[in-house]
C-alpha cells in the first residue's frame, strides 16, 4: 500500500452535527453532503417521498458499482446532556454530539475516504453514496423507496456497506454480515366485564391471554440458522387495567415480540400467533384482536469475498482480524439485501441513542482509513 494521508472527516462530522436532523426532517445534512460530493464530482439526485429526503449520488457508469449506505436523521437528544447536542465539542479526543456514534460520523469517514481514494485513483466501476433521513423511525419512505426507483431506473448496486455503529470493545472488532427479524404484536383480548361472585354471568379476558401467551413462549422456535442465535419471543407487558377486587375486567392486553433468523418470516410468525390467540379465545367465547406494533425481515450475507475484503481492510487499519455477527437491531440493511450483498461496519455503539452520545477522534479517523482501503481492495 502506498502511504496516503487521508482527508480529515472531522469537520464534516461536525458540520453534520449541527444540523439537528431528527427524524424525518434533514435539516440540512444532506445539502452539506450534496454539496460535498458535487466536489469531487458526483451526480447527484434527490429522492422526496412523504415528508423525507433522500439523496443518492455516483461517480462514474460502469460496473461494479460499490455502495456506501447510511442515514443523517438521528433520535431526539433527551435531556441531561452536559453540553449541546446540536453544537459539536471536543474534549479529552472525544467527538460529543447527537449522531457522533450513530452515525454522521461514518458518513464523514466514507466522504473523507472516497476523497482519498479519488485523489490517487480512478475506480474500474462505480462509487455511489445512499443516504435517507428515515432510518430511525418508520423507514417507509427512506432506503426502501429509493432502491426501488433506482430499480426502476435500471440503476444497479453490486455491493453495499452501511456505516451503522456495529463495534463492540474496540472500532473495527464487530462487521454484522446480517441481522435478525423483529416482530412487535399488541394482542388484545376482549370478554364481559361482570362481578368475580358471579363468574358464569362475566366472560373473563385474562385466561385466555394467559392460556395463549404460554402456548407461544412453549414453542422452541427453532436451533438457530446459519450465523445466527436461535429465534426468541419474549412477553414485553400484560396490561388490565383493573383497580377493583371484585370485578372481572372486560379487556386485557398483551405485547410481544419476537426476534427471528432466516428460518421464519414476518407474516409466518403473525399467522402462528393469531392461530393460538383464536383458539384460546374462542374456547372462553372471547374475542381476540391483534395490531402489528412493528415488523422487520431477517437478513444474511454469506460469508466469501466481499467480507474477505472488508475483513481484510480491517485488519490492515486497526491492526487485528474483526468477527463477523448478526446480533443487534435492525438497520435498512435489511432492504439493500433484496438488491446485492450488503455487510455493515461503523463505530462503536456503547453511547448511540445515549445522552452525551460520542466517539474517540481517532476513531472517527482511522474508520476513514479503513474505508479508503476498502475502496482500493475492491476495485484493485
Amino acid at each position: 500500500m502506498d502511504a496516503r494521508t487521508i482527508a480529515d472527516p472531522i469537520p464534516l462530522a461536525q458540520a453534520l452535527i449541527r444540523r439537528p436532523s431528527i427524524t424525518p426532517v434533514e435539516e440540512g445534512a444532506l445539502d452539506l453532503i450534496e454539496a460535498a460530493l458535487t466536489a469531487l464530482q458526483f451526480r447527484v439526485k434527490r429522492f422526496k417521498f412523504g415528508a423525507v429526503d433522500n439523496l443518492y449520488a455516483r461517480f462514474g457508469d460502469a460496473l461494479p458499482n460499490f455502495c456506501f449506505a447510511g442515514h443523517v436523521d438521528v433520535v431526539p437528544p433527551g435531556e441531561g446532556w452536559t453540553t449541546d447536542p446540536f453544537d459539536p465539542d471536543i474534549r479529552d479526543g472525544m467527538l460529543y454530539g447527537r449522531g457522533a456514534a450513530d452515525m454522521k460520523t461514518a458518513i464523514a469517514a466514507m466522504v473523507a475516504a472516497t476523497e482519498t481514494y479519488l485523489a490517487h485513483e480512478k475506480p474500474k466501476g462505480s462509487i455511489s453514496f445512499l443516504l435517507t433521513c428515515d432510518e430511525e423511525g418508520p423507514a417507509i419512505d427512506g432506503t426502501k423507496k429509493v432502491l426501488e426507483a433506482l430499480e426502476a431506473a435500471g440503476e444497479q448496486i453490486n455491493h453495499c456497506l452501511v456505516g451503522e455503529p456495529t463495534s463492540e470493545d474496540r472500532v473495527g472488532d464487530v462487521i454484522k454480515n446480517g441481522r435478525r427479524g423483529s416482530l412487535n404484536v399488541v394482542i388484545t383480548m376482549d370478554g364481559k366485564q361482570g362481578h368475580v361472585a358471579y363468574p358464569q354471568r362475566a366472560r373473563n379476558p385474562v385466561t385466555p391471554l394467559l392460556n395463549a401467551l404460554a402456548a407461544l413462549k412453549a414453542r422452541k422456535l427453532d436451533d438457530g440458522a446459519p450465523g445466527f442465535d436461535p429465534s426468541n419471543l419474549e412477553v414485553t407487558t400484560i396490561d388490565v387495567g383493573n383497580a377493583a377486587h371484585n370485578v372481572i375486567p372486560q379487556r386485557a392486553t398483551a405485547k410481544l415480540n419476537i426476534r427471528f433468523n432466516t428460518h421464519h418470516t414476518a407474516e409466518d410468525l403473525l399467522s402462528w400467533i393469531e392461530e393460538i390467540v383464536r383458539g384460546e379465545a374462542a374456547k372462553a367465547d372471547c374475542r381476540a384482536s391483534f395490531a402489528l406494533g412493528s415488523k422487520s425481515v431477517a437478513f444474511y450475507t454469506q460469508p466469501g469475498p466481499f467480507t474477505d475484503l472488508i475483513q481484510e481492510a480491517v485488519r490492515e487499519s486497526f491492526g487485528f482480524a474483526p468477527v463477523l455477527a448478526t446480533t443487534g437491531g435492525t438497520s435498512d440493511a435489511r432492504f439493500i439485501k433484496d438488491h446485492c450483498p450488503v455487510a455493515e461496519l461503523g463505530l462503536r455503539n456503547e453511547t448511540a441513542h445515549m445522552v452525551d452520545e460520542h466517539s474517540a477522534v481517532e476513531d472517527v479517523r482511522t474508520l476513514a482509513r479503513c474505508y479508503e482501503a476498502v475502496l482500493r481492495r475492491y476495485f484493485a
